[in-house]
């Protein structure tokens, strides 16, 4: 046996394993360009600029549509409007009815007239309406001997996005974020506590079990195995963490970043605890089973449990859901997203926390003593009531 501690080896052959699981590998890989391909898939569709093509009658027109193009391509470079001269109005309204051009601006007796085929005529309307105005606004204040900034003093209006200011992120991408951090959870939670039930029971099936428990204290047996996944689990998080935040940048959506760092903060800490809150539990749901196939019956109680506690997170409104964020486990899927929100003070994460690591103390002392009593039971699979009533091996 070598020199190191006996939960040290345990740990490290969990870890070996499961890094050289093809399964495994692949599906991070396939996680990791699913998150990509979310972020930057959807650029490809609003990245590309309006294109319209606008008929005109006369030169005034044919400037107008030229200043709209500057206009557009201060917003997107990719933007354009073209003027498409044609003899009179009939003529434009030919070519706005056989398609010809997006739509016609005609100078009417008092106004102009934007010409359209149906009444929708998308941005191109509203963006006209503004160049027309601004246009009529600065021939106007020349005709009077003044300036457009002195004749518009005081009409405009500036939106102030307090949530930003105060480094909070828009509610749809803080709910989005939340919704992603108690998925990854979730997922996680169940894929990694299966593989520890998995791990511990194919010991059992194969009778390793016998040989290691003879050389290793059972109790290191457990903290090797619950250990490694958590290493593992806690590492697939960091990895899919650093992805999103290096695709951010590179987005839009970096506006975010400020708020989801301070959230990512609170968040690893409430995933390690979370995780391992359940981790000796689904030992010990391993540990219940002889075979692969029971494992379906010891671990259904932990799904259950993980699958209403996250319905319940992602459903649960006002005071019912602020006290469902300090309910250990519970607080991994909901304290996050109440974070992500602005929606909590300093002291409420603190308190989830601390209640979560008195949890983690119970199910940790729950979870090793039902592991070290059903542990070197091979004839047929255990009940949790019974498990308990065991003579500890």
């Amino acid at each position: 046996m070598s020199a190191r501690a006996p939960w040290t080896l345990v740990a490290g052959r969990e870890i070996q394993v499961k890094l050289t699981d093809k399964n495994f590998l692949i599906g991070t890989g396939l996680t990791i360009l699913l998150l990509l391909a979310a972020m930057i898939v959807p650029t490809f569709f609003s990245g590309s600029g309006a294109n319209y093509e606008v008929a005109v009658t006369d030169a005034q027109g044919t400037a107008l549509v030229e200043e709209l193009e500057t206009t557009l391509q201060e917003e997107s470079a990719e933007s354009s409007a073209t003027p498409v001269t044609v003899a009179d109005r009939a003529a434009a309204e030919t070519a706005v009815l056989e398609g010809d051009v997006d739509a016609a601006l005609v100078a009417g007796e008092d106004s102009w007239e934007l010409l359209s085929d149906g009444p929708d005529t998308g941005g191109l309307g509203s963006a006209l309406a503004e160049q027309v105005r601004t246009d009529a606004l600065a021939d106007n204040a020349a005709s009077a001997g003044t300036t457009v900034e002195a004749l518009t003093a005081g009409t405009e209006l500036t939106t102030v996005d307090v949530a930003e200011e105060e480094g909070g992120m828009p509610p749809i991408v803080a709910y989005a974020m939340g919704f992603a951090f108690a998925m990854f959870f979730y997922f996680a939670a169940i894929m990694f506590g299966m593989q520890i039930a998995n791990s511990v029971v194919e010991e059992k099936q194969s009778r390793i079990i016998e040989i290691l428990a003879a050389k290793i204290p059972t109790r290191q047996l457990l903290l090797g195995k619950v250990l490694g996944n958590t290493v593992l689990a806690f590492g697939q998080l960091a990895l899919i963490a650093a992805v999103s935040l290096i695709g951010l940048t590179f987005l839009d959506l970096d506006v975010a970043l400020p708020g989801l760092a301070g959230a990512i903060g609170w968040y690893l800490p409430f995933f390690l605890l979370g995780f391992l809150a359940l981790a000796c539990v689904w030992a010990a749901a391993g540990s219940l089973a002889s075979r692969t196939e029971d494992l379906q019956q010891t671990t259904m109680p932990l799904t259950m449990f993980l699958v209403i506690l996250f319905i319940a997170g992602l459903n649960l409104e006002g005071a019912a859901r602020q006290i469902f964020s300090f309910i250990p486990v519970a607080s991994t899927l909901v304290m996050p997203m109440r974070i992500l929100e602005g929606d909590t003070e300093l002291w409420e994460p603190i308190l989830a926390l601390v209640l979560v690591v008195g949890f983690c103390a119970l199910t940790i002392a729950f979870g090793a003593r039902l592991y070290e009593r059903a542990l070197l039971h091979t004839s047929g699979s255990l009940s949790w009531r019974k498990a308990m009533t065991l003579a500890k091996d």
